[in-house]
């Protein structure tokens, strides 16, 4: 049993890119002339690189998205077969364009997810290192079979009505014997 893997990725070019990309695919006679070539190599880092096509150089990076974007495929028109989650896009710039300083895409592909981190998902919450530290003790303690004495914990309960999230946090001090 053979086993193909596809490995996908969204490769994201300028207008005038675009358009001669397009003409190379749908040419009917293959040429092996070097104008019409398509080349992609990135340097040590693996983040960033170059994107030739013909005799043109161009600057590319290669960037994380928000989020997994499926892939499907379809070999009778009438069924998708999956085939792929991409998570990351290859960028190709303008040569006076500037180059991303960081390596996550802040936007998903279509308009919806503009801004997609950081209005869809929730942020982390921020932790108080003393707490997590007197919390770590008293479970250490605990699972040595000794005793904590009157530690609190917080625990949190989302229950979810109509679309909104109510968050109740509740404070218990309580005794643990062996």
């Amino acid at each position: 049993m053979v086993l193909v893997m596809e490995e996908q990725f969204i490769l994201r070019v300028p207008p005038g890119v675009a358009e001669r990309i397009e003409l190379l695919l749908n040419e009917n006679i293959p040429s092996s002339s070097e104008d019409k070539s398509l080349d992609l190599s990135f340097s040590e880092d693996g983040r960033s690189g170059t994107f030739v096509i013909g005799n043109e150089h161009f600057p590319a990076s290669l960037l994380d998205l928000p989020c997994v974007v499926e892939s499907y495929k379809t070999y009778d028109d009438s069924s998708l077969i999956k085939t792929a989650d991409i998570g990351q896009m290859i960028m190709v710039r303008e040569s006076g364009d500037a180059a991303p300083d960081v390596i996550e895409y802040r936007h998903g592909l279509t308009p919806p997810m503009r801004d997609a981190r950081k209005r869809r998902f929730r942020r982390e919450p921020d932790l108080n290192p003393e707490l997590v530290s007197r919390v770590e003790k008293d479970l250490l303690k605990i699972m040595a079979r000794g005793t904590a004495d009157n530690f609190d914990i917080l625990t949190s309960f989302f229950v979810s009505k109509s679309n909104l999230m109510n968050i109740s946090i509740f404070k218990f001090k309580f005794m643990i014997r062996p």
